[in-house]
């Protein structure tokens, strides 16, 4: 059979290669709950990596390596990165850390607390601080308004 048609590491028997997480090139701001999240994930990464090399060799296990491997690579570099921001006293701005309340011009009414972009998830009420809502929230008071998308938000509650 030609070369051509076989996988790198079926020649050499090498490891599953996975391409590294992207890191974002923002700067890596996490709450208290961020950072002990990320601890987790890299002490989870850490035993899975272990986990992976005990197994053996079958293919399966060299993806499951190859795997964890890469979610290593990413949390310890996430971890190395990470600025740890205290919450601030209440200065009624909107802030890294706090939660703001916005009425959309639609009528909605949404709140979310603006985090580190690894503990983000906008279905659980969590938005990055590099995400475009955040950034031109960030600093308004109540009864500011900012340009979101395409409409406009005004800020009603502060926390």
């Amino acid at each position: 059979m030609s070369v051509a048609f076989t996988k790198e590491n079926d020649r050499d028997g090498g490891e599953a290669e996975l391409p590294d997480r992207p890191i974002s090139p923002h700067p890596n701001l996490v709450t208290p709950n961020g950072l002990a999240a990320l601890d987790a994930a890299l002490a989870a990464a850490r035993a899975a990596v272990v986990a992976a090399q005990a197994n053996g060799e079958a293919p399966a296990d060299e993806t499951a390596l190859a795997r964890a491997s890469r979610d290593l690579r990413y949390y310890a570099a996430r971890r190395n990165s990470a600025q740890l921001v205290e919450p601030h006293p209440e200065t009624g701005t909107v802030g890294f850390g706090g939660s703001v309340t916005f009425d959309r011009e639609d009528g909605r009414r949404q709140t979310f607390r603006i985090v580190g972009e690894d503990e983000a998830d906008p279905a659980k009420g969590t938005i990055s601080h590099v995400s475009p809502i955040a950034r031109a929230l960030i600093g308004k008071r109540v009864g500011d308004t900012a340009i979101v998308g395409a409409g406009e938000v005004e800020v009603v509650a502060i926390g």
